[in-house]
């Protein structure tokens, strides 16, 4: 199995609408991947770690499947509709993370 996370960065006065993050984006993504998607989640950031710390990420959402060969045959046809719906709830510029799930308990 994979996940692939989209993580948002934290900045001093960005704009991230988790509503409609949560409500609408993640949605669509999820409908737009069909049944290929294993499941799907949404963190958001609340602190860095140490007390009264800034998170490094407001947010980010996270996509399992199979393989990444999974994932990329369904994201191809909906990149551009997702891609194109992210200045509907950030001016965030999105960082992308592949990883293989080694332990999930």
């Amino acid at each position: 199995m994979i996940k692939v996370s989209i993580l948002y960065p934290y900045r001093e006065n960005g704009r991230f609408d988790v509503t409609y993050y949560c409500e609408s984006h993640m949605p669509l993504a999820a409908k737009l991947f069909g049944p290929a998607l294993k499941g799907w989640s949404v963190d958001v950031g609340i602190n860095g770690g140490a007390p009264d710390s800034k998170p490094p990420f407001v947010a980010a959402g996270h996509f399992v499947f199979d393989t990444v060969e999974a994932f990329y045959e369904v994201f191809k046809p909906a990149a551009k509709q997702l891609t194109d719906d992210i200045p509907t709830y950030t001016d965030s510029t999105p960082q992308i993370l592949i990883s293989e799930i080694t332990v999930d308990v």
